[in-house]
């Protein structure tokens, strides 16, 4: 089982940028495809940006490309989500997801959530 606990979430005005950080622990990380999701209120929970266990392929959903960046450091067992330019619809509690031994598939473990609030 992979723990995972977020962090970096909080209030910001539109146009604004936060950097949302997810840390592991339980498994080799280098053996685990990441993702970030999101739930706003009263919605399904939806699919973000997920990267590769190599890091080398990332995946992003058709509204957030080029705000958001996801990266991660198999060294330090992170996953990060930049995000520019927000915007108050990108509103939601995100969620990292581990997925195991492959790049594709569902999502085996979650973690907590953060929220992420951005003000018109």
């Amino acid at each position: 089982q992979v723990r995972l606990v977020e962090s970096g979430g909080g209030l910001v005005q539109a146009g604004g940028s936060l950097r949302l950080s997810c840390t592991t622990s339980g498994r080799t990380f280098s053996s685990i495809s990441m993702g970030w999701f999101r739930q706003a209120p009263g919605k399904d929970r939806e699919f973000v940006a997920a990267i590769s266990r190599s890091g080398a392929t990332t995946n992003y959903r058709n509204s957030v490309k080029g705000r958001f960046t996801i990266s991660r450091d198999n060294f330090k067992n992170t996953v990060d989500l930049q995000m520019n330019s927000l915007k108050p619809e990108d509103t939601a509690v995100y969620y990292c997801a581990a997925r195991l031994d492959s790049d594709y598939g569902s999502w085996d473990s979650w973690g907590q959530g953060t929220q992420v609030t951005v003000s018109s």
